[in-house]
């Protein structure tokens, strides 16, 4: 009986030591990240490669990835919207050990959206700025977290000049993603009716084209009044050629007055070719996605928008050509002057629970945006291309040329002014093009409404 007890008690302790060691094998699969988690996952925490100290418990803090949340304008249409989708694909691949939350917004939307989240101090980890005024009112409140210190890692790959409109009383609060300008694209097979071999290269030669065209039965423009961002590609360009670059900018930041014979000129000019039906008249209520789909279906000869655009017209390339508008008044502007600059870019926000592991995630999704978005001929890069660039399409080459060129540029006029002042400024741009103002109302509203 002894012999049978002792046995008895032998078996219950293997048993015994069995069941724990299965309860040891749950409790470590249980610590694994699932797959579909690691696969919306991305950057690297510092954490994660220093030595535990005695307190610290490494297989639980690699089982729970650092969330991060991130906006931006790339909905669906947006040319944008592969860049952006490559990039996060290849971050989160790199980094499962940070789980990315991501949603996009359509462009007018998100500028109230984003203005709205920073003023009740709510915004994403990671988001969406344009440059100048736009970023630095941001700043200016304290929502902003400053990138310097995550910058000394990307510095040899992201040249300071390109941090200009980024850049605060020394400090660099966003990572830009690309370059882009204004430009006029042309369907030169509608100019070929018109009897135009080429983008005319004077406002005089412009305004016979349009006057032709309009004889054949051919829309000269496509703008869309729905977005009034668009609009400022047309009025913009328009003035900067009127003034110069240096008076335009000059504006923008308040030190001199808009009540200026050019500029009243400038918008007479474009509201004159409105009348004379240069402009599709059914813009006005037309989304620029529309206006887009027009102008690549051969309804428009004439197209004023940023150079992303260069990634839409790909299929009709052969028959865009891309020009800079041309200068109006020879004594205060010349060619070379350009609406534009490094704008685009992404910031993090000064109230993230992790604002350093943020900082190097913003700098390496702005990389990967500005490759892929290159690539893709959504403008040139600001990040130093360290890949094959051999398909870049000839558009964007054209574009490179171009920008490569210029002498001086202005920011866009909503984002290098503050968000009150180009709300106000907007509003008016909006009523020059429902002709609603002329040219001296213009300069009499800004110069009475915009905050110094």
């Amino acid at each position: 009986m002894k012999k049978v007890f002792a046995l008895l008690m032998v078996m219950v302790m293997l048993l015994s030591l069995a069941a724990c060691g299965k309860k040891s094998d749950s409790t470590a699969t249980g610590n694994n990240e699932p797959a579909e988690t690691k696969a919306n996952t991305a950057t690297e925490t510092p954490a994660a490669t220093e030595a535990p100290t005695a307190t610290e418990t490494p297989a639980v803090s690699k089982s729970e990835p650092t969330d991060l949340t991130m906006w931006c304008i790339a909905v669906e249409s947006d040319s944008n919207r592969h860049a952006y989708e490559t990039a996060i694909a290849d971050f989160q691949a790199a980094h499962p050990e940070i789980n990315l939350k991501w949603e996009a917004t359509q462009n007018q939307d998100y500028k109230t959206k984003i203005k709205a989240a920073a003023a009740a101090n709510e915004l994403p980890d990671i988001f969406f700025t344009w440059g100048g005024g736009f970023l630095r009112e941001f700043v200016d409140a304290g929502r902003v977290y400053c990138l310097d210190d995550a910058y000394a890692d990307y510095a040899s790959e992201l040249p300071d000049k390109v941090l200009t409109n980024h850049t605060f009383d020394g400090k660099r609060y966003a990572a830009p993603t690309n370059y882009n300008a204004v430009a006029m694209f042309a369907n030169t097979d509608l100019l070929k009716q018109a009897g135009f071999d080429k983008v005319p290269g004077t406002y005089e030669d412009l305004m016979a084209c349009c006057d032709a065209l309009v004889a054949k039965g051919i829309i000269p423009f496509g703008c869309s009044g729905k977005e009034t961002w668009c609009v400022t590609e047309y009025l913009e360009s328009i003035i900067e050629k009127s003034v110069g670059a240096s008076t335009l900018t000059d504006m923008y930041l308040g030190k001199t007055p808009w009540n200026n014979e050019g500029v009243i000129k400038a918008v007479d000019n474009f509201q004159e070719m409105i009348n004379k039906k240069y402009f599709d008249p059914e813009g006005i209520a037309l989304s620029n996605d529309e206006v887009k789909a027009n102008f690549i279906a051969g309804k428009y000869a004439f197209y004023i928008n940023g150079t992303w655009n260069c990634a839409s017209f790909t299929d009709i390339a052969d028959k865009v050509q891309i020009a800079e508008f041309p200068v109006i008044d020879s004594t205060k502007s010349q060619l070379g002057e350009l609406i534009g600059g490094p704008s685009d870019s992404l910031a993090v926000s000064a109230s993230s629970q992790n604002p350093e592991v943020a900082a190097k995630a913003a700098f390496e999704l702005a990389k990967g945006v500005s490759h892929y978005g290159y690539l893709d001929g959504n403008g040139l890069p600001a990040w130093t291309p360290d890949y094959d660039t051999s398909s870049v399409n000839k558009l964007t080459l054209t574009v490179a040329d171009i920008i490569n060129n210029s002498k001086q540029s202005v920011l866009f006029g909503d984002g290098i002014q503050s968000a009150d002042n180009a709300n106000i400024y907007l509003d008016y741009v909006s009523q020059i093009y429902a002709s609603a103002i002329d040219g001296k109302k213009f300069v009499e509203k800004l110069d009475q409404d915009l905050k110094k």
